[in-house]
Order: structure tokens, then C-alpha cells, then sequence
């Protein structure tokens, strides 16, 4: 029995760095997995935005499709309907729709 506690007591601690092993392994996982891609996302949709043009037809984050009348740098003048027009914070625009003309699975 002594000889037991003795060699438990003699036995070496694994280095620091090895016991953060699993924290920074996590660390990467979750950098790969969630925020990487979420970055990628965010600079299309800046890109995208950035490209906005008068005449472009687009959904906003609400859900409201409208054809862009106006743009600047910050807000873009959007028209429901005829004779109905919003302005709109540019970034809050979800997504450019293709002209009708083209197919959508292409």
C-alpha cells in the first residue's frame, strides 16, 4: 500500500499547456464552425448592398418587396406601390430579387 501512495505521490503533472489543449481546440471548432461563416455572410451582404442601384427590385428585413427609386450612402428610397415610397436604412435590406426575366434555378 505504501509503495502505491508513494508512486502516486512520485508521479509528474501534466505540462500546463496540455490541460488548455481542449479549451483552445474548442476555441477553434467554434472560430470554424459559427464565426468564420457568419463573417463570409456578412461582407456578401455589405458587397451586395453596396452594389444597390435605382431600379433594383429588393426585399427588406421586414419582408416588403419594393423597387429601389434612390440611393445614397446611407439610406435608399424604396416604392411599395405606385406613389407609395419609404426610405429605408440601407443595411436593413435582406436581399437583391433577380429581374423576372431570368430563371431562378439556373
Amino acid at each position: 500500500m505504501i509503495d502505491f501512495l508513494a508512486a502516486a505521490a512520485s508521479a509528474e503533472a501534466p505540462p500546463a499547456w496540455l490541460q488548455f489543449a481542449p479549451l483552445v481546440g474548442m476555441g477553434l471548432i467554434f472560430w470554424f464552425l459559427i464565426i468564420r461563416p457568419q463573417m463570409r455572410r456578412q461582407k456578401d451582404h455589405q458587397a451586395k448592398i453596396g452594389g444597390l442601384k435605382k431600379g433594383d427590385q429588393v426585399v427588406t428585413a421586414g419582408g416588403l418587396i419594393a423597387k429601389v427609386v434612390r440611393v445614397d450612402d446611407v439610406y435608399a428610397d424604396l416604392e411599395l406601390a405606385q406613389g407609395v415610397r419609404v426610405k429605408a436604412v440601407k443595411s436593413t435590406i435582406g436581399d437583391i430579387v433577380p429581374p423576372a426575366g431570368s430563371a431562378a434555378n439556373d
